[in-house]
């Protein structure tokens, strides 16, 4: 990350009460060198098991700022933060239930800027949020560049989690730790098998093959792939190039969005648009404009006319 003279640098720590938020900014802050003796405030706006020690915290030049009611936490708030305290960086650590738009909308003083954005999840708890506040939960990841999964197990799908971040958020660095603090370093399991001669791809796990291929397309090179795909021709597309997809839901219904891959095919003027087809391609990795880079590129091997599904829509989880 790069920090301009004069610019006052915001770290934003987000995620749900208990995750990990305050000992992660305690780990931060405590960092050799990190706050190199300038002045720091923590801005904490949620009480949590774990507690900042204030007399530690004046030992690095911290000072700790509480803010307990969301209606609290405004532009004039944070302005008398400035003026107080003159900050040479700040560290925020959100509460969890708040919108991000209270933050994310407001004018921050003058210079403060947010150069990192780390959220925090409890591996062992994140099925039954995603369950029962999804869209809360994904808001507090949704801009994070580094996500950390902590808590860990021999039990934590490491690829569920994975895909309901990257569905939201393609940027953001994933990080999963074990309850000691270790990294987490298995493998993520696929659900489909790489060294088939054909890869066949469900409609269960089209979202799946889709963020693994475009996250690792190398992974696919010369590899064949079947599957049921939505055609996307319109007229306007260049010619000899068509777009298989699918329609996936990615956080709510509200929240559908086309996922597909260029595909190179001479007779693409005989594949209608939004006609539905069985598809055999093989992949090659290859720039292309519409991925500003590399990418996997598809090459048909057979296309056949097919029924539309009962479902149309896949899932990443």
């Amino acid at each position: 990350m790069e920090i301009y003279m004069n610019e006052i640098p915001v770290y934003l720590f987000t995620g749900f009460m208990d995750s990990g938020k305050t000992t992660l900014v305690k780990e931060t802050l405590f960092d050799d060198g990190f706050t190199e003796g300038g002045r720091s405030v923590v801005i904490c706006c949620e009480d949590g098991d774990v507690e900042y020690d204030e007399e530690e915290l004046k030992k690095i030049n911290a000072r700790l700022v509480m803010v307990e009611n969301e209606e609290d936490f405004t532009e004039e708030f944070l302005n008398k933060v400035q003026a107080e305290y003159l900050p040479e960086q700040v560290f925020i650590e959100y509460n969890g239930t708040w919108g991000m738009g209270t933050l994310m909308d407001m004018e921050l003083p003058k210079h403060w800027v947010i150069v990192q954005q780390l959220a925090t999840v409890d591996a062992t708890t994140f099925d039954m949020y995603l369950a029962n506040m999804r869209t809360m939960v994904m808001e507090q990841l949704f801009q994070a560049d580094v996500v950390i999964f902590n808590r860990c197990d021999d039990s934590t799908d490491k690829g569920k989690c994975r895909r309901n971040v990257k569905a939201q958020n393609r940027k953001a660095q994933l990080v999963f730790e074990r309850e000691d603090g270790s990294l987490d370093e298995r493998p993520e399991e696929l659900p489909f098998d790489l060294s088939a001669d054909v890869i066949e791809i469900t409609d269960a796990d089209y979202a799946i093959w889709y963020m693994d291929c475009m996250d690792n397309p190398k992974k696919y090179e010369g590899k064949k792939v079947s599957f049921l795909a939505l055609v996307y021709n319109p007229e306007k597309l260049k010619k000899g190039v068509f777009v298989p997809g699918r329609f996936a839901m990615t956080c709510c219904i509200e929240d559908v969005t086309f996922i597909g891959f260029k595909c190179k095919y001479a007779d693409e003027d005989k594949i209608p648009h939004k006609s539905w087809i069985n598809i055999t391609a093989e992949v090659h990795v290859e720039f292309a404009r519409e991925y500003k880079g590399k990418g996997p590129v598809l090459y048909p091997v057979s296309i056949e006319p097919a029924e539309k599904p009962e479902d149309e829509l896949v899932y990443f989880s």
